[in-house]
């Protein structure tokens, strides 16, 4: 059952931003980013975590779920570090994840062959 609950919240997750992008006027970039502040304000506010909890990947992968990563590495910063622990909290939780992308991303440019649209 946890696959199907990860694929069915992961699926509306991505309807959602389905929906966004082809009944509003808004960018891809700015959907994106209203994922990440979206997952960090449902996580400030508490409901980010049960829905983890229930969906597993399916809501822990989306960048919903960068945004409750960078919102949990802030919060526990800031308990052990006092004030400074919000400005270092959420790049020290997520430094995992930027430094695979950056390496994915360079590896991907440098043997892959560009093509004009």
């Amino acid at each position: 059952m946890q696959y199907l609950y990860a694929f069915l919240v992961g699926g509306i997750i991505c309807l959602i931003g389905q929906i966004l992008i082809d009944k509003t006027k808004l960018t891809p970039a700015r959907i994106l980013t209203g994922y990440v502040v979206a997952g960090v304000i449902l996580s400030a506010i508490g409901l980010y975590e049960p829905l983890v909890n229930f969906a597993g990947a399916g809501a822990s992968v989306p960048l919903s779920g960068f945004g409750n990563l960078m919102a949990q590495g802030v919060k526990e910063a800031v308990d052990e570090t006092g004030i400074i622990g919000a400005l270092l909290g959420g790049l020290k939780a997520a430094a995992g994840g930027i430094a695979a992308a950056i390496v994915f991303s360079l590896f991907f440019a440098l043997f892959s062959k560009p093509r004009e649209k």
